[in-house]
């Protein structure tokens, strides 16, 4: 399991690390910047792709066995899932700190691949159609513009 950016690290790690505030300011900050993103038009959605313990096993043994998948692999994935509870742990307490009306998250079941497009993708049209958008309507006047325009291209100009 390759180390997540989250904003609250595995129990195993905290104690390593310099400042005990240092991942509550990293949530407020991220919280802060997908804030001022959402302020200025943009839109946010988060997707935290939750594959099981038993399919990445799964997935790690194909890998292994699988000569053109072997770079997918790293000795460190089969030791890091000694830490599962503690990343789910992580990974709950930042999703947890860090959703927002602005900036949600979506925690996507993902064992079944099609399974986890489709309801990304499900997510992403919500998303867009959220924004009402549409083509922009053409004016009385800009259409006589259009018409003139059309004319004087036909006649050669």
């Amino acid at each position: 399991m390759r180390a997540h950016p989250s904003c609250w690290p595995p129990r195993r790690y905290r104690r390593r690390l310099i400042g005990k505030r240092i991942w509550k300011e990293r949530c407020e900050d991220i919280v802060a910047v997908e804030r001022y993103l959402a302020r200025n038009g943009v839109l946010i959605r988060k997707f935290f792709l939750h594959v099981s313990r038993d399919e990445q096993k799964r997935r790690f043994l194909e890998r292994l066995d699988n000569p053109d998948k072997n770079w997918k692999f790293s000795a460190n994935d089969a030791k890091e899932r000694g830490f599962w509870k503690d990343y789910m742990e992580a990974y709950e307490d930042t999703i947890r700190r860090t959703a927002t009306p602005e900036a949600p998250w979506y925690v996507v079941p993902a064992d079944n691949k099609w399974f986890t497009r489709v309801v990304v993708a499900a997510a992403v049209i919500d998303a867009l159609g959220s924004l009402g958008l549409e083509y922009p309507t053409v004016s009385a006047e800009k259409r006589k513009e259009l018409t003139a325009a059309k004319r004087a291209l036909v006649r050669g100009g």
